[in-house]
């Protein structure tokens, strides 16, 4: 039987880019319905002083990340940069049992929901045991974060990670035998067994720890699969060196080369791009996934969001090493970083769309876009999709004072956690018990630390 209809009425409703007074965003059975009048017999329930506003997307998230919060802010090396930085994740990874990863996974992506996010793609790497063998369920980590994602609230999409080597001519590292997997038949084997219990995505990890034959091989079955395809791309310089080394071109014309380089196609990072990258992004129409917190923490550089989007590509953000979880934080400074390089504002603003035009580009990035690139239908709460949103207190006082025409400029360049009253996904609000996940999370960040 079909639950009644709920009418949600509160001052605002940011639905399909636009912000809408004096209506009522409608729901039943987890589903948007419409943005209007109420129908008689809903139940209409009153929002004063709130917003409701579309649920925002981590589209690319290493959960397990969450445990080396904090351990690497400090000077090891004569030179720290990703690849030092890398180490310290190694330690993390290395040892995590399965029920350990789950803790840590479950209380990142409870962080996350906390923080506005109503759905995430996990970028997931970690498939053996410690010693590199691999477990009875060749998947058993991929489902116990999967598990953690599903009680935290969120929808997840697992991007299961093949990884091939350490890169090339690079020795083998023995602190990723976690990581990796013997072929591409055992790889898309183990994908497709898990395509059973959770919506999926490949995810070749990048041009460096993949051959050019993977990620061929992998791409062609993503899409005859039609399931989204996640890479790392051109975020270290190195990454870059090495592809021109192997391959005698950069890693976005090689994905363009190999026939993998299309709509359903993400580019995670694509820090370092030529102007013929740009190009070949903006023609396939392909996703790029910028994660600022993090592309900023590790020192990798500024995703050139202005040249991408004029060329035809699309975004969406990630939370990725979850060093800080606020994809508000990181919508803004996909604006922000460019001010810096180019001593201008406003640079994203370009088709001049008034006073709220780009705080809602910039929202819409974090989560029309990132529904978008990992294939699933929503993220503008418009009737059909699914009833994702964030209940918003308008009276907060880092919003406190907005209206209409300058909510989505408030929203995304100024709004604070604490306006964030509640996070519904599929129709109903979240229960976000961090009470009970604390002793798990606490346990495993002892073992691991002390």
């Amino acid at each position: 039987m079909a639950r009644p209809m709920r009418a949600l009425r509160p001052d605002y409703v940011f639905s399909g880019g636009r912000t809408l007074s004096g209506v009522s965003l409608l729901v039943q059975d987890g589903v948007v319905q419409g943005v209007g009048e109420p129908p008689a017999g809903a139940d209409v329930v009153a929002l004063p002083r709130r917003a409701l506003l579309p649920g925002m997307v981590a589209a690319h998230s290493h959960a397990f990340q969450r445990a080396i919060r904090g351990r690497t802010e400090h000077r090891a090396h004569d030179r720290d940069d990703f690849w030092t930085w890398r180490e310290a994740m190694y330690a993390a990874a290395e040892q995590l049992t399965p029920e350990e990863l789950y803790a840590v996974s479950k209380f990142c992506f409870l962080e996350m929901a906390r923080a506005g996010i109503t759905a995430v793609g996990e970028f997931h790497y970690l498939h053996r045991d410690p010693a590199g063998k691999p477990y009875a369920d060749p998947n058993e980590l991929d489902l116990a974060v999967a598990r953690a994602a599903r009680e935290a609230g969120l929808r997840i999409v697992l991007l299961r990670v093949a990884y091939a080597r350490s890169g090339f001519r690079v020795p083998e590292n023995p602190r990723q035998k976690r990581f990796i997997e013997g072929s591409v038949d055992e790889y898309l084997r183990n994908l497709d067994a898990l395509s059973h219990h959770v919506s999926v995505g490949a995810a070749p990890h990048s041009v460096r720890a993949c051959p050019a034959e993977w990620i061929r091989d992998i791409g062609q079955e993503a899409f005859r699969r039609g399931w989204p395809l996640h890479l790392h791309v051109a975020e270290q310089r190195g990454e870059v060196e090495q592809c021109q080394a192997e391959h005698g071109t950069t890693p976005a014309l090689l994905l363009e080369r190999l026939g993998v380089l299309r709509e359903k196609t993400t580019a995670v990072h694509a820090v370092h791009l030529s102007e013929r990258d740009v190009a070949a992004l903006g023609s396939a129409r392909a996703s790029v996934c910028a994660c600022p917190t993090t592309e900023r923490n590790l020192g990798d550089g500024v995703v050139r969001a202005d040249l991408l989007l004029a060329a035809g590509a699309r975004l969406c953000i990630g939370s990725d090493s979850e060093v800080q979880l606020s994809p508000l934080e990181d919508a803004r400074q996909l604006e922000y970083h460019l001010r810096l390089l180019q001593e201008q504002r406003a640079i994203l603003d370009l088709e001049r769309a008034g006073v709220g035009g780009l705080g809602a580009k910039l929202y819409g990035i974090a989560s029309e876009g990132g529904m978008r690139s990992l294939g699933l239908a929503g993220g503008a709460l418009r009737p059909g999709e699914p009833a994702d949103f964030i209940v918003v207190d308008l009276d907060d006082p880092s919003i406190a004072g907005c209206n209409a025409a300058d909510l989505m400029s408030n929203v995304v360049f100024a709004m604070e956690r604490t306006a964030i009253r509640e996070t519904w996904v599929a129709g109903e609000p979240l229960r976000l018990d961090f009470e009970s996940a604390l002793p798990a999370f606490r346990t495993a960040m002892r073992r691991l630390w002390g």
